[in-house]
Order: C-alpha cells, then structure tokens, then sequence
C-alpha cells in the first residue's frame, strides 16, 4: 500500500513539470514569433517576451515543492496519491493555460510595444491556480 503514496509523491512532480513543458512551448513559440516579425519590420525585438515564455516554469517548482512535503507526510497512502494526481493536474492546467496567456501576450507586445503590465497580469492570474493547489494541497496533508 506504500507504493501507493510513493506513487503519489512522484506523479505530482511529473505531472506538473510536463504541463510546464508544455506551457513553455506554447509561450516560447509565440515569443519566437514576435521576435522574428520585430526583425522583419527593423524594429527592436523586445527582451521582455522570455518573461512570458519562461512564466510556466514555475509550476515544475510548485510540484517539486509538494513533492516533498508529500514524502515527509504520515498521510493515507491513498490520499497521497489522490493529492498527487489531482494537483499534479491542476499544476499541469495551470502552466498550458499560463503558456497561452503568455503566448497572446508576447503576440500583442510585439506588435504594439504596448500593454506588458496588463498581459503579465493576465499571465499571474494562471499562476495563481497553481500556488492554490500546492498550498491547499499541503494544509490537506497536514
């Protein structure tokens, strides 16, 4: 039956790390983008957009984080793995939804040159989706 928590403490990690990877796709290709349209019309191509490809990195973080707080929990092994599955997912969701938000936002910045602080709003708004689910996550493990 303790596999099954092990289990748990594993998968959040992973689940998490993957939707960073995915979110950090999604944002970086879109980063990639605007840079190269700022080349084509000779216009500076803003540094500022590797904020919104790296943004999803976090949840790989958070993930870890819960990782060993779950290791060092005296939980049900059952719920382990629940806790891991479930906010390995909302992690996961949270980095591919905070990649599209960073994604638009790198497309609308280099564009315009205009709007970060609203768009990195936007972009932390997905992020805060993640650090619930961590944070709840711990109180529930005890």
């Amino acid at each position: 039956m303790e596999f099954l928590g092990q289990f748990g403490c594993a998968i959040v990690m992973g689940i998490a790390a993957l939707g960073s990877a995915i979110g950090i796709m999604i944002s970086g290709q879109a980063a990639i983008g605007s840079w190269k349209r700022c080349y084509m019309a000779n216009k500076p191509a803003p540094f500022i957009l590797t904020v919104f490809a790296g943004a999803p990195l976090t949840q790989t973080i958070y993930g870890f984080l819960l990782m060993q707080t779950m290791m060092g929990s005296s939980a049900a092994p059952g719920f382990k793995l629940g806790v891991g599955l479930m906010s390995g997912i909302a992690m996961c969701a949270s980095a591919i939804a905070q990649g599209k938000a960073g994604a638009s936002g790198s497309d609308a910045l280099g564009e315009t040159g205009k709007g970060f602080s609203q768009y990195i709003m936007v972009v932390g708004l997905c992020e805060t989706v993640a650090l619930f689910a961590m944070v709840f996550s711990m109180v529930a493990l005890g």
